[in-house]
């Protein structure tokens, strides 16, 4: 990635029809650079669809990521619903890739009361796994367990990196919002989101902040971590200093807005970090060396 390009998490709500070719075009007619495919509860784009879909994204400079459905969990105690986990990733991923998106993100599980260790174990050979059967099929495509809202979820930004750091292929997809819910309110100040960027330059070198996959959201929370998604507005999220820190570390991918309003604040973190940036700047350019 050249630079940092912002998005939405699916079809915009002001898209009108609500296809998927034409809220990608909607994207565009916005001012954004990026959208999401929502495979949430369903992988709905067909094979035979998908073509009309890359050709939408292509037509209007739209980057393409994807959201694998929620149903996944490679920590099961079950065996079947491993199988069935490690079959929505990779069919998401061939969808993604026929639809000419570059990065397929995702939930990977639970603790299920077990130990960190040995739940970390499980993921990994799910997603060595995962990797091998895209490569057997010459799909490549970035695989990106995703840092979740819960204690009881697998994916701090410790495991998440490590499984970037030990198997090809595989990246991570940073959520703020979530690592926010996570810690009930911490990691909202810009020495804490320059901490988890400086965590990624160190595992991955600047490759890692270089190839981001972000969701950011504002966030309800409790002692449990998440509750639901909130506006930027409406939420504590400090998105400001966020978005100072990922200009700060010179990041460059997709931030994909989650909120309710995925458009509006999609256009208002565009706006936010454009600002910024010129800020910046105008302050190198009229700075005196003393």
């Amino acid at each position: 990635m050249k630079e940092l390009l912002f998005g939405t998490a699916g079809i915009p709500l002001s898209s009108n029809p609500r296809t998927t070719s034409d809220g990608i075009k909607h994207v565009r007619k916005l001012g954004l650079q990026a959208m999401e495919l929502e495979f949430v509860h369903s992988i709905n784009i067909t094979k035979d669809k998908a073509p009309e879909v890359k050709k939408a994204a292509e037509q209007s400079n739209v980057v393409l990521t994807c959201h694998a459905p929620y149903f996944i969990n490679l920590n099961s105690l079950e065996k079947a619903k491993i199988k069935a986990s490690i079959d929505r990733i990779v069919n998401s991923a061939r969808i993604t890739n026929l639809c000419g998106g570059y990065s397929v993100c995702f939930h990977a599980g639970f603790y299920m009361g077990q130990d960190a260790n040995k739940t970390y174990d499980a993921v990994k050979h799910s997603l060595k796994e995962i990797i091998s059967i895209l490569k057997r099929e010459g799909i490549n495509i970035w695989v990106r367990p995703e840092t979740t809202g819960k204690e009881t979820q697998f994916g701090n930004v410790d495991e998440i990196l490590q499984l970037s750091q030990e198997i090809d292929n595989v990246m991570p997809c940073v959520d703020f919002a979530h690592f926010h819910a996570r810690t009930n309110g911490k990691y909202n100040t810009y020495k804490e989101f320059a901490s988890i960027l400086e965590s990624i330059e160190k595992k991955l070198g600047r490759k890692g902040l270089e190839n981001m996959h972000m969701h950011i959201t504002g966030i309800a929370y409790g002692p449990k971590g998440e509750k639901n998604h909130l506006t930027l507005k409406e939420s504590d999220l400090n998105y400001q200093e966020l978005l100072k820190a990922l200009k700060d570390f010179k990041v460059k991918g997709v931030a994909i807005s989650e909120s309710p309003n995925i458009e509006v604040d999609a256009l208002l973190m565009q706006r936010t970090f454009k600002s910024l940036q010129k800020r910046k700047k105008y302050l190198n350019k009229n700075s005196v060396a003393f």
